[in-house]
């Protein structure tokens, strides 16, 4: 009879398990790996074990605990590449990158308007909510131009990138200035999930969607 709370006690063990098992936030699943910890311990100190306890306190349970969230801030991230202080190019090819050295009056760019603005805080503000929903953070990382947003992407150091269409492809893609106004940004991304979750949640008609297969760019599907 005086036993029965080390039977309590074990059973908490198998049952925050479970409950570690079926948490599907991140952050909350953090939390309970640290009972887990704390009642592993608790277990090994009430059965006489008590080098075992702390060998499990702090190894197995802070030591985990921080690398655990170190692994989740850092991985549930979706980096997107944008042009830099809102610019726009006004023609198809692009310009240099940040390390790169071309002729300053090869291309030309200006500022985007005060409604192009709009329409890009508004469609960075659908994406944050978005992905807040799957417990990822939008990271935007400036580029200065479509090639080096490109190259980026096919690199793997962004997820996704926004830019303002060109020309070409507004004349490609719909020949009519109002559908263009409706669409002026183009989302590519190479991560299919992303891509799927985008599609699916994605409301916003500002920007049209594209999933490009980085190892092999020359494969799309809109």
């Amino acid at each position: 009879m005086n036993d029965i709370y080390l039977y309590v006690i074990t059973a908490l063990l198998p049952l925050s398990a479970f409950m570690l098992v079926l948490q599907v936030n991140p952050y909350h699943a953090l939390v309970i790996q640290g009972i887990v910890g704390a009642i592993a311990a608790l277990v090994y100190a009430v059965l006489g074990a008590a080098d075992v306890a702390l060998t499990q306190a702090l190894m197995g349970t802070l030591l985990a605990i921080t690398l655990y969230a170190i692994a989740v801030r850092s991985s549930l991230v979706m980096r997107l590449g944008v042009l830099e202080d809102g610019s726009i190019e006004t023609d198809d090819e692009s310009l240099r990158d940040d390390k790169a050295v071309s002729p300053p009056d090869r291309h030309s760019r200006r500022v985007a308007t005060p409604q192009e603005y709009s329409h890009f805080e508004q469609l960075m503000d659908d994406l944050r909510t978005i992905f807040g929903k799957h417990y990822m953070r939008l990271e935007l990382v400036p580029y200065t131009n479509t090639e080096a947003l490109h190259r980026a992407l096919m690199d793997k150091e962004v997820h996704a990138t926004c830019a303002r269409q060109s020309r070409s492809e507004h004349d490609d893609q719909d020949h009519t200035a109002r559908g263009a106004d409706k669409q002026p940004y183009h989302t590519v991304t190479r991560v299919q999930r992303l891509y799927e979750i985008m599609q699916a949640e994605l409301s916003s008609p500002a920007t049209i969607l594209t999933y490009v297969n980085a190892p092999d760019s020359g494969e799309e599907h809109k």
